[in-house]
C-alpha cells in the first residue's frame, strides 16, 4: 500500500548544526523545530525533534543503521582515496553500523561478555583512576576538568579492562581521537582519510599483537573473554571482528563518556541547589548521571536510512531517505519531561534516549554510566569554581556535544 500524506508548507526555520549558535546552545533551535516543524527536511535529510518520533525511528528496524559505512565509501571515492578496505570493514563489521542478521550475530556474542556483572567489576578500577587524577588536581589547586579528568578517565578504565601493555596505553587516546572521523564521514578531507587509514592499521596491528599474546596466556581481561566466547552452536568472533570490537569500544565510548562527565559537571556548577543535593545525599549520584544524559546529551544526533516509505508526523519519508534523529531534542521534549530546560535530580528520567533505544541501544551505556557515576562521586567531595565566564564547545564533531575545556579551581569541600 502506498503511503500518502499532505505536504505542509515549508517552514521559515532552517536547521543548521554547523552554526556557532547551535554549537553553543542547540536547545532553542530544537524547541522551535518541535513547535514549528517537528518533521523537517533540510540539508538532504529529515530532521526529527519530538521524543515520540525519535523513539519510533529507533525502534523501527526498517530504518537501517548501516548508513555510515556507505557514506565513508562514497566520501572516499569522492576524494579519490584508495586503500580504504580495512576502514570499510571496520564500519561494516561494527555493532554500531550493522543491521540484522549481522547485528544479531555480533551482539549475541559480545553481550555474553558485556554483562552487568562484568561492568560492575570495573568500579574499583574506575575509582582508583579517578582518585589518582583528582589527587593531582588537588595538589595543583586547579585543573582543566576535560583534559585532566574527563578525557583520561574512560580511556584508563578501558585500557585496564583490556589489560593493554603500558607502552600502548599512551597511544590509545590520540588514536581514538583520530578515528572518530569515521562517525562523521561527510567532514572528512583527503588528509583525514590518510590519517585514519594509518591509525586504523596501527591500532589493529597493535591489538592483534595483544590478541596473539592472550592466545598464549589467556586471562580474565576483556580481550581474553571476547576470544573465548562461543554461542551454543560454536560460533565465535574472528580475530578481526574481535579487534574491531575493541577499537569501537574506544571510538564510540570515549568521546561520549568524556562529554557526559564534562556536561554534567557544568550543569552542577550552573545549578548549585542540585550540586548541594548531590553533596548531601550520595544516593543521588546515579540519578545525577542519568539526568546529565537527558539534560545535555553527549550524543546529540544519530543517522538512519529509511528502507521503505513511512509516514511520520504527517510527512512521508521515502525509502532511501536519510533521517537525522535528534536525541538531544527528544530529551528536552516537554511532552515527556516537564520543565525540560531545568537540571533536576528529582525528576523521572526513565524515558531518556541519550544512548539510543531498541536494537541499537548503546552496548557500552552501562560502562559509561558507571564511569560517570564514579566521577561525580569523586567530584561531590570537592568545591569547584569556574575560572572562565564563557565556555567553549568542541567543534571537531557535530553529533557529539562536549566542552573543549572546563578550567576550574579545586578546593576541599567545606
Amino acid at each position: 500500500m502506498t503511503v500518502q500524506a499532505s505536504e505542509p508548507a515549508r517552514p521559515r526555520i532552517r536547521f543548521n548544526p554547523f552554526s556557532a549558535e547551535f554549537r553553543c546552545d542547540p536547545y532553542p533551535m530544537y524547541r522551535e523545530l518541535r513547535t514549528v516543524a517537528p518533521v523537517h527536511k533540510t540539508l538532504g535529510m529529515w530532521v526529527l525533534t519530538r521524543h515520540a518520533d525519535v523513539r519510533t525511528v529507533l525502534l523501527d528496524r526498517s530504518f537501517s543503521a548501516g548508513l555510515i559505512p556507505e557514506l565513508v565509501s562514497a566520501q572516499a571515492e569522492r576524494l579519490g582515496q584508495g586503500h580504504v578496505a580495512r576502514i570499510e570493514r571496520l564500519g561494516r563489521k561494527s555493532l554500531v553500523f550493522t543491521d540484522n542478521p549481522d547485528h544479531a550475530r555480533l551482539r549475541g556474542l559480545v553481550n555474553r561478555v558485556f554483562t552487568a556483572a562484568a561492568v560492575a567489576e570495573l568500579r574499583p578500577v574506575a575509582s582508583t583512576a579517578a582518585t589518582r587524577l583528582l589527587s593531582r588536581a588537588r595538589a595543583a589547586g586547579s585543573l582543566d576538568l576535560i583534559a585532566d579528568f574527563a578525557a583520561p578517565l574512560p580511556i584508563s578504565v578501558l585500557c585496564e579492562w583490556m589489560a593493554l601493555p603500558e607502552e600502548l596505553r599512551a597511544r590509545v587516546g590520540p588514536w581514538t581521537h583520530d578515528i572518530r572521523f569515521l562517525l562523521e564521514p561527510g567532514l572528512m578531507k583527503a588528509a583525514d582519510f590518510a590519517r585514519v587509514r594509518e591509525v586504523v592499521e596501527e591500532f589493529a596491528t597493535a591489538l592483534g599483537e595483544v590478541l596473539a599474546e592472550r592466545r598464549r596466556r589467556p586471562g580474565t581481561d576483556l580481550i581474553s573473554r571476547l576470544r573465548a566466547v562461543r554461542t551454543t552452536g560454536g560460533d565465535a568472533l574472528s580475530d578481526e571482528e574481535l579487534i574491531f570490537v575493541c577499537v569501537m569500544c574506544f571510538v564510540a565510548g570515549n568521546e561520549t563518556t568524556k562529554s557526559l562527565i564534562g556536561n554534567g559537571t557544568l550543569a552542577l556548577l550552573r545549578y548549585p541547589d542540585q550540586a548541594a543535593l548531590l553533596r548531601q545525599d550520595p544516593d543521588t549520584v546515579g540519578t545525577a548521571v542519568v539526568e546529565a544524559l537527558r539534560y545535555d546529551s553527549p550524543l546529540q544526533l544519530t543517522k538512519r536510512l529509511a528502507t521503505k516509505d513511512v509516514e511520520i508526523g504527517g510527512r512521508v519519508i521515502r525509502a532511501g531517505d536519510q533521517v537525522l534523529v535528534c536525541l538531544g531534542a527528544a530529551n528536552r521534549d516537554p511532552e515527556v519531561f516537564p520543565d525540560p530546560d531545568r537540571f533536576d535530580l528529582t525528576r523521572d528520567t526513565s524515558s531518556q534516549l541519550a544512548f539510543g533505544h531498541g536494537m541499537h541501544g548503546c552496548l557500552g551505556g552501562q560502562l559509561a554510566e558507571l564511569v560517570a557515576g564514579v566521577a561525580f562521586a569523586q567530584l561531590r567531595t570537592v568545591d569547584l569554581t569556574p575560572l572562565v565566564d564563557e565556555f567553549e564547545w568542541q567543534d571537531h564533531s557535530f553529533i557529539v556535544r562536549g566542552l573543549r575545556a572546563l578550567p576550574v579551581e579545586i578546593r576541599a569541600a567545606a
